[in-house]
């Protein structure tokens, strides 16, 4: 599920400063989504490789390395992986439809935004501003460091795939992370 679309391939930084960069990199791509004269099926390829590489990325490493630092609790953690499930939700309804014209598309890309632009604001608040006070720029450039290679590695493998998503989807729902169909 390769993209045309550069996403970037960080290999060191602050990880709150990663993230933005991740977090505006949304912002542009969803406002491509709604764009009729964009190749919206590449940016919906983008954004899925995108998004699934950084919420795995922040899963694994940036959200436990915060919690053992104290920057946050575990409801932090627990409510942005349940904030990464619904982006994926909503991110599958997206992919799974046959064209990227007409109402459908325009009402999934629609809840696509709605989902992550939540998201990003409450992460930037409650995870990203903690880190900022909490834990020293040398943890923050590691951090990032191990961020931005897992993020890389995750995108090159193809991790957007509509049925690596669809699988996040099921999982999450088995894990009673999202409420079952």
């Amino acid at each position: 599920m390769a993209t045309p679309i550069d996403l970037g391939r960080p290999v060191s930084g602050d990880v709150v400063e990663l993230i933005l960069n991740d977090h505006r990199l949304f912002e542009t791509l969803l406002r491509d989504l709604r764009d009729a004269s964009s190749d919206r099926d590449a940016v919906r390829r983008a954004f899925s490789q995108l998004h699934v590489a950084h919420a795995l990325a922040e899963e694994e490493h940036v959200y436990p390395r915060l919690r053992r630092r104290e920057a946050i609790g575990e409801h932090e953690a627990e409510h942005g992986e349940e904030e990464h499930a619904e982006g994926n939700e909503a991110l599958l309804a997206v992919l799974e439809l046959e064209t990227t014209e007409g109402e459908e598309f325009d009402d999934a890309v629609e809840e696509l935004a709605t989902t992550i632009n939540h998201h990003l604001t409450e992460e930037e608040l409650t995870i990203l501003n903690p880190a900022r006070e909490e834990v020293s720029e040398r943890e923050r450039n590691e951090l990032g460091e191990t961020f931005a290679t897992a993020r890389n590695q995750l995108i090159e493998d193809g991790c957007g795939s509509l049925e690596h998503v669809r699988q996040l989807v099921a999982d999450a729902r088995e894990r009673g992370v999202l409420e079952s169909d």
